[in-house]
């Protein structure tokens, strides 16, 4: 946390104690999330309970929105959560004073995670000359492309590091080792959010803007088949979880709106629509939007993007669909033909693909009762809805034109 702290103040800001309540509360949680064990703690294997109680800045605040946090971690995570607050020791401001004035004018916060609709993202706020502060967590090989990404948007924009902060916030192995350890980490957006919020209470009231770019595929995260009961990983950006997000920040008078400017967009369609098209296309390889890039390492070779888990075939259909081609090197199935044996690990998520792209195929109007299943979207107009409907179809459609010249079962 001091980390983050120390650089929102090199840069003339300075949160809220509020903001840093939720700090506080986000690191509560995800040390919660991953070193307690399901297996072990849960008595179906699964849903944890989980208490936190945790020391905040004006209790009678937090109180008050306690259900709708527990609401928030219980629909990220699957688990049971209750939430309690106490007073922290009156020990002054957490957050340092501000060194000078603010280097820009910043009026929201962008999560840069240094994958490709983060990257989008970035750039397409720079080039219409945005007054955004990007804000990156890293932990492991998955945010190693950060660095990269920093330097080619630098070399592009100029002075990327003004308006750039980062947080390595987390557990490590050591800590609450009785509890054992737990790799699902379906919580973690709520720290990623956490962190960005911290920046908007530093910034003016009445503008103050969480920017969380996602396509809409991923963020509706409907279950691929029947089996796929807990969809793919987590709802981190789920329409009806960022809108409790809103809800929450503008209760605690931390941030205005939580925007997801690529929420009817496919991936495919944020690469073609992007501002500087061939910028993002030469930096392709840079990203990362593989789940897991170091697992290569169980058989002997260096990390990089698998190329058959459901975000690496999501990101190979969007390169597929923008450019006729891919930039991307991957590990496995290094040309999207050919055959792969749907009862092992590199071929499940293509068949899954493939069950839901024919079942659209078949019953488009599906759609309509399908996207529905990861959560509500009872915040939406019914405009919006038909838009989400359209963006899930178009997604599916996507990926399922990319892996056509597969075969991995018999018709």
């Amino acid at each position: 946390m001091g980390q983050i702290l120390g650089e929102m103040a090199t840069r003339g800001l300075r949160p809220t104690e509020v903001g840093v309540d939720l700090l506080v509360l986000a690191v509560a949680v995800q040390a919660a999330d991953t070193r307690i064990s399901r297996v072990r703690n849960a008595e179906d294997s699964f849903t944890r309970e989980i208490a936190l109680w945790v020391p905040v800045s004006d209790p009678t605040l937090w109180s008050g929105v306690a259900d709708l946090i527990e609401r928030m971690l219980g629909f990220l995570s699957g688990d049971i959560w209750r939430v309690f607050f106490r007073s922290r020791p009156d020990d002054g401001p957490l957050a340092p004073a501000p060194l000078g004035l603010p280097l820009l004018p910043f009026d929201r916060v962008a999560l840069f995670s240094g994958g490709v609709d983060s990257f989008v993202g970035a750039t397409d706020l720079l080039a219409s000359g945005s007054k955004t502060l990007f804000v990156s967590h890293y932990w492991d090989a998955g945010t190693s492309s950060q660095a990269a990404c920093v330097r080619m948007l630098d070399q592009q924009f100029g002075a990327f590091g003004t308006r750039h902060v980062r947080a390595r916030v987390g557990v490590t192995a050591g800590d609450m080792a009785s509890l054992g350890s737990e790799d699902t980490q379906r919580a973690r957006s709520f720290l990623f959010l956490a962190l960005a919020a911290a920046g908007t209470s530093a910034m003016p009231r009445g503008s103050r803007v969480v920017d969380v770019p996602e396509n809409g595929l991923i963020s509706l995260n409907v279950p691929l088949d029947p089996l796929r009961v807990g969809a793919w990983s987590t709802r981190t950006t789920h329409p009806f979880y960022l809108a409790r997000w809103q809800e929450l920040l503008r209760r605690l008078d931390l941030a205005e709106n939580v925007e997801n400017r690529y929420r009817f967009r496919t991936k495919g369609q944020m690469l073609d629509e992007v501002a500087r098209r061939s910028f993002v296309e030469a930096a392709m390889p840079s990203t990362i939007s593989c789940s897991s890039v170091s697992k290569a390492r169980w058989e002997g070779r260096p990390p990089g993007h698998c190329g058959y888990c459901v975000p690496c075939l999501i990101r190979r259909a969007a390169e597929v669909h923008a450019y006729g081609y891919e930039p991307t090197t991957y590990l496995d199935l290094p040309v999207l033909g050919g055959t792969v044996d749907p009862r092992g690990a590199k071929g499940e998520h293509v068949r899954s693909f493939e069950f839901m792209a024919q079942r659209l195929r078949r019953k488009p109007e599906t759609a309509v009762a399908l996207v529905r299943k990861p959560g509500p979207l009872t915040d939406y107009a019914p405009g919006e809805i038909r838009d989400y409907t359209k963006v899930f179809a178009e997604g599916i459609d996507e990926v399922g034109r990319a892996i056509g010249n597969l075969q991995s079962f018999a018709p």
